[in-house]
């Protein structure tokens, strides 16, 4: 069911509403909610982050693999890139994101969103962020193990770390020696026309410094709630 409003917009009506009627924030909310078509607020946001949930590409990965997930700002990669780190948490497995982009708290927060629960990976948000530093962290883990690296591009933004292709190479090398699944988000250049392809490709991933491409086993490319994951090579 289609909202009439953004939901952050449904949230400040009903403060609105609890303020002039002088009701409960919660009982205002429920207020709401019925005007668009639930019974509760729980219920509206329960349905709500079911429908935006992202849909799990873990089936799609094998152990070992090195992949992409690609996609213009605001297609939700980094969602997917989420879901596949709680989708691994839910299965036994150990996952991490590690981020250049988000703070822990910002990171918390979309999981939260995304009504991830207590299913919550491990965070590592900082700017030391690198192969050495990701194969370290990840050193023992069992064959399996998810980690989400946030993201491709920005990988190698520090002077001293090497080139990207050298560090790619190096953690394909490992994830095959571990069996662990990297995953990277990646962004896709605004030259990238939805008119002439639904989903975009290698060929329209933002590559400032760039790197083989068969070092990927997977790619996994979204766009206007499309998502499609394919083999590499």
């Amino acid at each position: 069911m289609r909202l009439s409003q953004p939901i952050y917009q449904l949230k400040r009506r009903a403060k609105l509403l609890a303020r002039e009627a002088g009701i409960p924030l919660h009982a205002a909310q429920d207020r709401i909610a019925q005007g668009e078509g639930y019974d509760t607020w729980s219920l509206l946001s329960a349905k709500r982050a079911e429908a935006s949930r992202p849909a799990s590409i873990l089936p799609e990965l094998a152990d070992g693999d090195l992949a992409l997930i690609a996609a213009r700002p605001r297609q939700g990669k980094t969602r997917i890139g989420l879901q596949l780190l709680v989708d691994a948490v839910r299965a036994g497995r150990r996952a991490v994101f590690f981020t250049l982009e988000f703070t822990e708290a910002q990171t918390l927060a979309l999981l939260a969103e995304m009504g991830a629960g207590d299913d919550l990976p491990e965070i590592v948000a900082t700017d030391h962020i690198d192969a050495a530093s990701i194969g370290e962290h990840l050193a023992g883990a069992a064959p399996g193990s998810v980690a989400v690296i946030d993201y491709l591009q920005v990988l190698d933004q520090r002077r001293e770390t090497p080139v990207l292709a050298d560090q790619l190479a190096s953690l394909r090398d490992f994830a095959r020696t571990s069996g662990a699944i990297l995953a990277f988000i990646s962004q896709v250049d605004r030259a990238y026309e939805p008119a002439v392809a639904q989903l975009p490709g290698l060929a329209n991933l933002r590559m400032p410094n760039p790197v083989p491409l068969d070092l990927f086993a997977k790619a996994c490319f979204t766009h206007a709630g499309e998502t499609q994951v394919q083999a590499v090579c």
